[in-house]
């Protein structure tokens, strides 16, 4: 179901302007008809939502999850590891380039390009193929801003400040970005920048929030991004562009974590220190060519090769990391070291869509997608492979048809992708450590892992119907495949028995997951709502599996299934304006524990590492003349977990929050943001920290009340 032009549509937040469903073209849908045409579940945060969600979080991630109910609450940390939509891992992309690193995932994917260049982010929900390997949840497709529409000079500058609710010193933080376009007859130009320095958090109760020195912070980093996109009119319908970017975080590495204790309820905090190593990082670099011509044989066609780069740097422990220790190299417990994913992918898609000639009311599509990652995780401080160089090819072939029957009433659509994937592994040899246990840190001995090509395919099937009897009334009902590898670096390191061939290892077969919904909307008067109801299932589906003491995650391979429900209710009030927007989101999860044995049979629920919370959305948003105001409330459920295997202890206590921003357009002068998050100051344990681990070096607050003003100039 096309939810519309902005994420208010979800019941969410508000954007200052809206278009209808027949005029919005999705390009993560990989079609140029409109969302009211395909019987998807689909958002589009516009421009003016985003910026104003990014002026209360800071991120397009946390954008997202603010604006999304079945999304789960964002860490507030950099690594964004157990972050789910519908349940499942959602698929970051940039202008539809892949932003993940599947093959070893360091849940980086949510940080690699600053919000002041992303113009919108279109939201697919549920597993589909429609990009590829990914999406099982989803795709979180960032689309940049594009070419300038007038000739001569244009551009935009951002400055922006924020602060703790107690000021601290250490807590200030900033911004700068600029973008300048340039555009003359058949060529045009954009190019800008952006730098933020962030302050360190504080929660509720004027406490530092404490840092995840392994997994990555987003508090007390520097960023910067760069961006350029050039363009050259071919003809009327023809475009040749050239889309770059490359951004950075880095911590500073100026404070250490102080432990936590969950039985007295007291959270991780941190003090001024000299954390050992590289501080966490992450770096992402990407170069997309694009050829495209929305008339080309009485068709659209498009065409994009591209090249992604990214080098994520995670802290390193010695305490916490017996995994890394070798006696061979240092006595057991002083050995340091830190891991470094190293990802490189090329690739190109290529797709052609048109009504059939002589039967109108069907519109084809044709396409092909080829996709190379070369992926590796190195320990850097002495030079040892934890994941072993790994590389992956995917080439498939897809055909969509969407026919189109009672004058539009009536629509059916569906197709078919064939995906094939080869994924190569040379013989290795595991870390000293890798057979660790959890409670005996002197078991240590490597095995050598024999490597292969191991090869698989699937056709990956999709198919809806939609039902508009009056305009503005719909209902569909739809099924998806989705298909993804599942973290074969998690998988590969932590092998610990000798004799293991990867050609026929099942754990690293892809993970084939579906995705079944119903829905229906009503768009009439004064009235925006939907309801959707889903359920996906796979055999071999992926969770994530705290290793006790070590903040690392390992995976199993086994049966999951997730149902839910998503309702959302718009109301445009009779001041000229205001609207009131309601959003609900339930989601249930299950997966069949018997790891040894498995029988298919689900029969605990799915934690908090890989299911979000139900939650309720509510909002009320002004937007008039040159004054766009926003108060938001979510609420996020107890939940208890059930189960032979459920975690004792790692229930859900729930929470509430409430963020508030308000915007003034002076005309000449620019535009001024006041943005409040956590607009109440509430304390609280957030919902990762809460249901996912015992560790008093993780066990961490949620942000208190913070401040953005920010200074917006268009020119």
């Amino acid at each position: 179901m096309a939810h519309g032009a902005e994420a208010a549509q979800s019941g969410n937040a508000p954007a200052s302007s809206r278009a209808d469903n027949a005029d919005i073209v999705v390009t993560a849908a990989r079609t140029a008809l409109p969302a009211n045409a395909l019987p998807l579940t689909i958002d589009v945060v516009t421009k003016d939502a985003l910026d104003q969600q990014i002026a209360i979080s800071g991120s397009v991630t946390d954008a997202v999850s603010n604006l999304t109910p079945s999304f789960s609450p964002t860490r507030q940390k950099l690594s964004g590891a157990g972050e789910t939509l519908r349940g499942r891992s959602p698929l970051y992309a940039i202008n539809g380039i892949p932003q993940s690193t599947p093959l070893r995932d360091g849940s980086r994917d949510g940080f690699t390009i600053d919000g002041f260049f992303v113009d919108r982010v279109e939201l697919i929900y549920g597993s589909n193929a429609l990009q590829g390997i990914g999406g099982t949840g989803g795709i979180v497709n960032q689309v940049t801003v594009g070419a300038p529409k007038e000739e001569g000079i244009s551009g935009r500058v951002l400055l922006q400040g924020s602060a703790d609710n107690g000021f601290h010193d250490s807590g200030m933080g900033g911004k700068v970005a600029g973008l300048v376009q340039y555009k003359a007859g058949d060529f045009d130009a954009t190019v800008g920048a952006a730098f933020e320095k962030r302050g360190t958090f504080y929660d509720g109760d004027g406490r530092r929030i404490g840092l995840n020195l392994t997994q990555g912070e987003t508090q007390d980093s520097k960023s910067f991004s760069l961006f350029a996109r050039f363009g050259y009119a071919l003809s009327d319908t023809a475009r040749l562009d050239l889309i770059a970017s490359r951004y950075e975080m880095e911590g500073y590495g100026r404070y250490v974590a102080v432990r936590g204790d969950r039985a007295k309820d007291l959270p991780t905090s941190a003090v001024r220190g000299d954390p050992p190593g590289k501080s966490a990082a992450n770096r992402t670099e990407s170069v997309a060519l694009s050829l495209t011509d929305t008339d080309l044989g009485g068709g659209n066609f498009v065409s994009q090769v591209f090249f992604n780069r990214s080098r994520d740097t995670f802290g390193g422990e010695v305490q916490t990391q017996p995994t890394f220790q070798d006696p061979s190299l240092a006595p057991l417990g002083t050995l340091f070291d830190q891991s470094q994913n190293r990802s490189r992918k090329l690739g190109f898609k290529i797709s052609y869509e048109r009504s059939v000639p002589g039967f109108e009311a069907l519109t084809a599509t044709l396409g092909f997608d080829a996709l190379f990652d070369k992926t590796e995780q190195r320990l850097i401080a002495t030079n040892r492979y934890w994941v072993p160089p790994t590389d992956f090819r995917s080439l498939a072939p897809f055909a969509q048809l969407n026919l189109k029957l009672f004058d539009g009433k009536v629509r059916l659509a569906g197709g078919a992708r064939w995906e094939n994937v080869q994924i190569k592994v040379d013989d290795y040899h595991t870390l000293a450590s890798t057979t660790y246990n959890g409670t005996n840190p002197a078991t240590f001995g490597g095995v050598d892992v024999a490597g292969g090509k191991p090869k698989f395919s699937d056709v990956l099937l999709n198919g809806g119907v939609i039902f508009e009897p009056w305009q503005g009334v719909r209902a569909y009902a739809s099924y998806a495949e989705g298909f993804t590898a599942p973290d074969i670096g998690r998988i590969t390191r932590a092998i610990g028995k000798a004799g293991v061939d990867l050609d026929n290892y099942l754990d690293i077969s892809p993970i084939i997951s579906n995705n079944r919904e119903i829905g229906i909307e009503l768009k009439r008067g004064i009235f925006d709502a939907s309801a959707t109801y889903f359920w996906s299932s796979s055999d071999k589906g992926q969770l994530l599996i705290e290793r006790p003491g070590e903040r690392i995650f390992d995976v199993q391979r086994q049966r999951v299934e997730i149902h839910g429900l998503e309702l959302n209710l718009g109301i445009r009030l009779p001041v000229e304006g205001l609207k009131a927007n309601v959003g609900y989101a339930m989601i249930r999860g299950k997966y069949d524990s018997d790891s040894s044995a498995p029988d298919g049979k689900v029969d605990t629920d799915l934690d908090g590492t890989n299911i979000s919370p139900d939650r309720l959305n509510l909002s009320l948003a002004y937007n008039h003349g040159r004054v766009s105001a926003l108060v938001q409330h979510q609420v996020y459920f107890e939940r208890e977990f059930h189960g032979k295997r459920a975690a004792v202890g790692r229930d859900f206590g729930g929470y509430s929050l409430t963020d508030a921003s308000i915007r003034y357009d002076t005309g000449s002068f620019g535009a001024v943001n006041l943005a409040v998050q956590n607009l109440f100051n509430k304390d609280y344990i957030d919902y990762n920290s809460q249901t996912r681990t015992y560790d008093a070096l993780s066990y961490f607050a949620g942000r208190g009340r913070s401040f953005t003003l920010g200074w917006d100039y268009r020119f």
